[in-house]
């Protein structure tokens, strides 16, 4: 199922003063008793400890151990400690939905609505209450700014297909990342297979995860990147590498990013509060003024060098449908790019 969504999510500044979270006290001091929060995510490194030393700062008492991997490693590392009876996560986040219907199919989540998830757009909410996206990720063009003239640069999906690029492309793989499978089945509901064959006859180079696109193309290494994590382009470029982004005209893929409460989480108090603290306007504004990622907060606002996401036209796909290709998009993508 293609759609196409456009979403007008505001932004603010933060300075780190404390949060203002209304939180019975009796889950504060819960979450204190079990002295801990374990957090699979697929959030980059930098970010999700940023985030887990705020609230440390924030809770002091509670620790947050962060276990940061690829959205389909942290999908097999927790399917695989549950078909063992391992309890160890205790709040679960991937850049895949598909990830979560397979979650919820399986009575793997707890129900738990965070305070003020009720002004998100749909869009971000599980209409069960089992799941809320935290971020919104674009997965989009970039190339590097002193290898390739701006006028030479690649504008839409389809200029990656020319010959001229051959040799020069980066690509991340959707066995690893979850904005990378959310990217290849967008683009399969504009273009089909055909386009990926196509684009394989340029001979890219394979990296693991749509992080990773940015610093290929910042170094050089490659001057194009086929996809990847449009917040790290910038990141990358606010850096002053010669990196710059291109939002296709034609579709840019938009990834929600769930977060979740584990069914037999081993702190849930720790979990619910964690997960209450990560939706607040506060946090989401420091992942907005940190990287520029988009949130579905109505309250938070955007760098002014970067596009709204009203003015773009974003391509959504349907989270059961990711699921159920999920092991077709592997398989082809493997066979069409030899890896």
């Amino acid at each position: 199922m293609r759609k196409t969504l456009c979403l007008g999510v505001l932004v603010v500044s933060l300075g780190y003063a404390p949060y203002s979270l209304a939180q019975d006290e009796a889950l504060i001091q819960a979450a204190r008793k079990e002295g801990k929060v374990v957090w699979y995510t697929s959030l980059d490194l930098p970010t999700s400890s940023k985030l887990a030393q705020i609230f440390k700062t924030q809770y002091g008492g509670i620790d947050v151990e962060v276990h940061r991997s690829g959205s389909q490693r942290v999908l097999t590392r927790f399917m695989q400690e549950v078909s063992a009876g391992i309890k160890n996560a205790d709040v679960i986040h991937t850049s895949d939905g598909g990830h979560f219907v397979l979650f919820k199919s399986k009575g793997l989540l707890m129900k738990y609505t965070p305070r003020g998830v009720e002004r998100f757009p749909a869009g971000f909410k599980d209409s069960e209450g089992f799941h809320y996206s935290m971020r919104a990720t674009l997965s989009t063009i970039a190339y590097n700014s002193r290898l390739v003239a701006d006028r030479d640069a690649p504008k839409t999906w389809k200029d990656l297909l020319d010959p001229k690029w051959r040799g020069k492309i980066v690509t991340a793989h959707p066995g690893y990342s979850g904005i990378i499978m959310t990217h290849v089945l967008a683009l399969l509901h504009l273009y089909d297979w055909d386009y990926f064959k196509e684009l394989a006859k340029n001979k890219l180079h394979l990296v693991q995860s749509a992080d990773d696109t940015a610093s290929v193309v910042a170094s050089g290494e490659r001057p194009v990147a086929a996809n990847g994590t449009e917040y790290i382009f910038y990141k990358s470029f606010k850096e002053g590498n010669p990196v710059r982004v291109v939002y296709p005209k034609e579709g840019i893929p938009l990834v929600i990013s769930p977060t979740a409460i584990a069914k037999n989480a081993l702190r849930p108090n720790a979990a619910k509060l964690f997960t209450d603290f990560l939706f607040t306007r506060e946090v989401q504004q420091v992942l907005a003024d940190s990287l520029g990622i988009y949130t579905g907060h109505p309250e938070v606002t955007y760098p002014k060098d970067k596009p709204q996401l009203k003015d773009l036209k974003a391509l959504t796909v349907d989270a059961l449908d990711l699921e159920k290709r999920n092991a077709e998009i592997k398989k082809r993508f493997a066979e069409i790019f030899g890896a």
